[in-house]
């Protein structure tokens, strides 16, 4: 079955992004009722994070969202297998100059999870070599795609979440721009409940320890799905200053609340999916059935 599936992404590569995406628009629509556990998650977690929105608005984002992952999904295509010369056209790369300002030196690229990060992977492995962590996947036909597509112009150095810090501090001190994606529910271990959106939420601690360890500076690295046929936008800003400090739970309070304003320009593209609040605070309700 996975290889019929990435048959078909193989031939969708082809069709121009406009029509992808109306194609990615329609299956989101069909998705948001077939796949009923992601919807009610999805449902939750804007009810939680957005309880003075009225009831509609949350359901009508909560579709949208479903719309803009299925694109994401299917756009995965152009970045697997399109010439590099079309990603360059589809994916738009602002600041690259922060990054090139910092060659050779410790770097953190902090990218929140918008379903179209993955963009962001591809158009930047044009430009320079790149690691992360990644959840490498049981499937060997899905995680060979997945690999494709991070790693398909430059070289990459893929961290399994099994080898832990130790690869990616010598990662970053080896001067590999890291793809770092801190904003999900990993469980408690090196997990603290800070707020996001006003709800506690466990959330790894790794930006702040892994800055002060190697002595990284963080680039914010956002990517936005533009409407249409017009493709993406990969932002990397200037580098945070006064990061990391002394103060732990100050510093992955500045990440939340960062990846929160971000959030709020184009909700629809955050990852609500995720069950971002699994884990809970001793003695309180779980959030999801």
């Amino acid at each position: 079955m996975t290889r019929i599936v990435i048959a078909a992404l193989w031939l969708l590569h082809f069709l121009p992004l406009g029509a992808l995406a109306a194609i990615g628009n329609a299956v989101g629509g069909i998705a948001f009722w077939l796949v009923r556990e992601r919807r009610e998650v999805t449902r939750i977690n804007l009810a939680k994070c957005f309880p003075e929105m009225a009831p509609a608005a949350r359901e009508q984002l909560a579709r949208a969202h479903f719309r803009a992952f299925c694109r994401s999904l299917l756009e995965r295509s152009i970045l697997a297998w399109a010439a590099g010369e079309r990603i360059d056209r589809l994916i738009h790369l602002r600041g690259l100059e922060h990054l090139q300002a910092l060659e050779g030196q410790p770097v953190l690229l902090l990218a929140p999870h918008f379903v179209g990060l993955d963009a962001a992977v591809t158009r930047l492995n044009r430009e320079t070599r790149m690691a992360g962590i990644y959840a490498w996947q049981k499937n060997p036909q899905l995680r060979d795609l997945l690999w494709r597509i991070r790693s398909r112009f430059k070289e990459t150095r893929p961290i399994s979440r099994q080898e832990g810090i130790r690869a990616a501090v010598k990662a970053v001190r080896g001067g590999w721009p890291f793809y770092y994606l801190p904003d999900q529910d990993y469980g408690a271990r090196d997990s603290m409940f800070v707020p996001f959106f006003g709800v506690p939420a466990a959330t790894v601690t790794g930006l702040s320890r892994l800055a002060r360890v190697t002595g990284a500076r963080v680039l914010p690295c956002v990517t936005k799905i533009l409407p249409g046929g017009a493709g993406y936008e990969v932002t990397i800003e200037p580098p945070w200053t006064d990061f990391p400090t002394a103060d732990l739970v100050a510093d992955t309070r500045r990440m939340n609340a960062y990846i929160e304003r971000r959030v709020l320009e184009m909700p629809e593209q955050y990852l609500w999916m995720h069950k971002r609040f699994k884990t809970r605070p001793p003695g309180e309700e779980r959030f999801y059935p």
